[in-house]
């Protein structure tokens, strides 16, 4: 059984409100998410999901309204905003959708990975760059390289740099199937390593390649499928979410439940 120890991200109550020109808008509601070190995670959700106000916050960029955010045991909000930011720089990298904003153009990928580097400890640019199947590359410049191998070298970024936490923003998106490919076995080798890797995507591709699957509906955690179960989620408050097919059968949002603690079934039916 996993501890609070082995989480890699921890989110507790995590509530983000906006206020936009036509009022409040509370794009993330009550998450509540744990995530264990050395796993693999994709973040899915439709358009308005709360899927990148989420990430955002996971990944120190926006500060919740609401709730904590611990990363490898560190709650970042509990910092001032120059602690924060050396936290954030110590313990996450960022990947962007676009493979050339990661990158130095005018840096060879072992130059970039040498710049990125944190200490001794970390690997070196060689071994991160042969890890990852760069080693061929080493001298040459992003211009140079295949979409594909430009999103490896930004996740070696993260082997050098001895990061916790590997956010990255629809890696494959603009990827074909062999790229995509690579980029996904980058992923797993990442995760291997000990990195945890959080995906935001909407490519089907990634899916069945990671540990498990978040999927977010109107700002809050909707179900969470691993190892090809999909999961109700039910947060701290007690509240259960209710994927849309099954709440078409509870037109005035009222449910009678019957709980049988001996056999461990909870039974859920129209009044």
């Amino acid at each position: 059984m996993s501890t609070q120890d082995d989480m890699a991200v921890l989110c507790r109550s995590v509530v983000k409100i906006y206020q936009s020109t036509t009022g409040r808008v509370q794009a993330v509601r009550g998450v509540d998410l744990e995530i264990e070190q050395g796993t693999t995670t994709a973040v899915i959700g439709p358009s308005g999901s709360g899927k990148s106000s989420l990430l955002r916050i996971i990944a120190a960029l926006d500060e919740p309204t609401v709730g904590s955010v611990e990363i490898a045991g560190v709650d970042l909000f509990a910092l001032g905003h120059r602690a924060r930011a050396r936290e954030r720089g110590r313990l996450i990298t960022h990947v962007y959708q676009r493979p050339s904003d990661n990158l130095l153009a005018h840096l060879s990928a072992e130059q970039i990975l040498r710049r990125q580097r944190r200490g001794d400890d970390c690997p070196t640019p060689g071994e991160a760059l042969q890890q990852l199947g760069l080693a061929h590359r080493r001298n040459q410049l992003p211009t140079t390289m295949s979409g594909g191998e430009q999103q490896r070298l930004a996740l070696a970024r993260a082997v050098v740099a001895g990061h916790a936490l590997v956010i990255a923003d629809e890696p494959t998106a603009q990827l074909d199937p062999a790229g995509a490919e690579s980029v996904l076995d980058a992923i797993t080798e990442l995760a291997a390593r000990g990195t945890t890797v959080i995906v935001a995507t909407h490519d089907d591709r990634v899916l069945p390649r990671l540990d498990q699957v978040v999927t977010l509906r109107q700002g809050s955690i909707a179900s969470l499928t691993q190892a090809g179960t999909e999961l109700a989620v039910i947060d701290r408050s007690g509240r259960l979410q209710l994927p849309p097919e099954v709440q078409v059968a509870f037109a005035e949002r009222r449910a009678q439940l019957s709980w049988d603690d001996g056999q461990h079934v909870l039974e859920i039916r129209t009044p």
